[in-house]
């Protein structure tokens, strides 16, 4: 088994706006009952998260009834700078910003192709860091910072801002786009993921 999370990345927010734009985005949420106000042990990986409103049901396509019987079914606000990774199984592909050709990660047997992987390992173990390490193209040979090229599968999301909801069902559309424009129309990523 185990437990599914969505998480909504902004992509855009700078280091000095994100507590303030998780400040109000969660007043945003609690208020309009998505979720509860009291911070309690409804999360994975953090000590307190807000467990789902009395308006949940409206953010998610389509609602389950026991998600109040499960442990982590929460929300977590993750502000700084982190590595936003989808969990399970490997990347597929990057896409070069530059030249926009896409680099398979993976054969056809879904396993890493090592060679290919090592050009990005450490710049996206590095990023959490501080660093902003460039990752050169194999097609146009331009460099990159490894934030700004495309992960297929949205694997992974480099940013200062996350909401991740733990366990609920598949959020809707326009609940992703509404809590995307609140953003101030920052570019956002919706990783899925299991652990």
């Amino acid at each position: 088994m185990g437990d599914w999370f969505q998480t909504i990345v902004d992509t855009e927010v700078s280091p000095g706006e994100a507590q303030g734009l998780a400040a109000n985005m969660l007043d945003w949420l609690i208020a309009d009952g998505f979720v509860s106000a009291e911070r309690t042990d409804c999360v994975l990986g953090a000590d307190a998260g807000h467990a789902p409103g009395t308006r949940y049901a409206e953010a998610v396509e389509d609602p389950d009834p026991e998600l109040v019987n499960v442990w982590s079914n929460g929300l977590h606000v993750s502000v700084g700078r982190t590595v936003f990774d989808a969990g399970q199984g490997e990347p597929s592909a990057v896409t070069c910003p530059h030249c926009a050709t896409e680099l398979p990660l993976v054969d056809e047997c879904w396993t890493l192709i090592d060679e290919r992987w090592d050009r990005f390992r450490a710049a996206v173990g590095s990023w959490a860091d501080g660093d902003d390490e460039p990752v050169a193209c194999a097609s146009c040979g331009r460099t990159a910072p490894v934030h700004t090229w495309i992960w297929a599968d949205d694997h992974f999301a480099f940013g200062h801002l996350g909401f991740t909801f733990w366990n609920w069902p598949t959020l809707r559309a326009e609940f992703v786009a509404d809590l995307s424009r609140r953003l101030g129309g920052h570019r956002t990523v919706l990783l899925e993921g299991k652990l």
